[in-house]
């Protein structure tokens, strides 16, 4: 797994803001008061606690690889004062979970960063129990529009994808679930897809600013100059070009993610 993205500020800002309804809402029709949930990549915690308020009767176990960001996810939980939710650290690909531990595994924005996704969802299924369902969302980089267009967005787009690619992953990801679940065997598959849309004055000025910070400062810029994708003046160039979209009045953004629900059957694919 390559993250290429990492915990800063710019980046947390993002996630943070994230909730089950605006990112899970695929999901949410699945869910009963009951379940046991496995929330993959949970980072902040925020779409993990909204699950969890979500399963009163049950439990949710928010994973990531990162031990840096759980106390920040556990302090969220702690704020909304749940009490079914705990977070450890952990690995998609080798999970420390017995089979069909879970009626519901969750992986929001994760399997674009593995270079092998297709066993990821194999271990997702293992420990998802038969007739449970697993649940994927990845985002399509290359998918992503804009208006108005402004050109150093599209060098932005550019860099974007060969630096994801240069690490291993796969940044449009959301294109490729479908192929990858019938890949690991899953048969039971649904697919759609989501969308994040923004505009108006406070979503332009949040989408444009937290874009612009993680072009100049967040790992994602230490991996494009040390990979020799961009030099600081491109960096700088694109961090502007985000600032100047976000000061039209008319400035508009959206985001398209793949979507999967796989019910689990009642023998582990190899």
């Amino acid at each position: 797994m390559h993250y290429i993205h990492g915990h800063h500020e710019s980046v947390l800002r993002s996630h943070s803001r994230r909730t089950a309804a605006d990112s899970a809402a695929y999901l949410l029709p699945e869910l009963r008061p009951h379940h046991r949930v496995l929330d993959i990549g949970c980072g902040p915690g925020s779409i993990t606690a909204d699950l969890a308020a979500l399963v009163p009767q049950g439990h949710v176990t928010g994973l990531d690889a990162a031990p840096d960001i759980l106390p920040t996810a556990r302090a969220a939980a702690r704020e909304r004062g749940l009490d079914n939710v705990d977070f450890t650290t952990g690995d998609v690909r080798a999970l420390g979970f017995p089979d069909g531990a879970f009626d519901v595994v969750h992986a929001h924005q994760v399997l674009q960063y593995l270079d092998d996704p297709v066993g990821a969802l194999r271990e997702m299924r293992r420990v998802c129990r038969p007739g449970g369902v697993i649940a994927v969302r990845d985002v399509v980089y290359t998918a992503m529009s804009w208006y108005p267009r402004v050109p150093g967005l599209d060098d932005w787009q550019r860099l974007y994808v060969a630096v994801a690619r240069a690490g291993g992953g796969e940044p449009d990801a959301g294109s490729h679930l479908y192929s990858w679940a019938r890949q690991a065997g899953l048969t039971d598959v649904t697919a759609t897809a989501g969308a994040w849309c923004y505009t108006g004055a406070e979503q332009r000025q949040w989408w444009s600013g937290l874009w612009a910070d993680r072009t100049l400062a967040s790992p994602f810029a230490r991996h494009a100059v040390e990979g020799g994708w961009a030099d600081e003046a491109r960096l700088a160039a694109i961090a502007e070009a985000w600032h100047a979209w976000g000061r039209h009045e008319d400035a508009w953004f959206a985001v398209l993610n793949g979507e999967l629900l796989c019910k689990a059957g009642s023998s582990v694919p190899r």
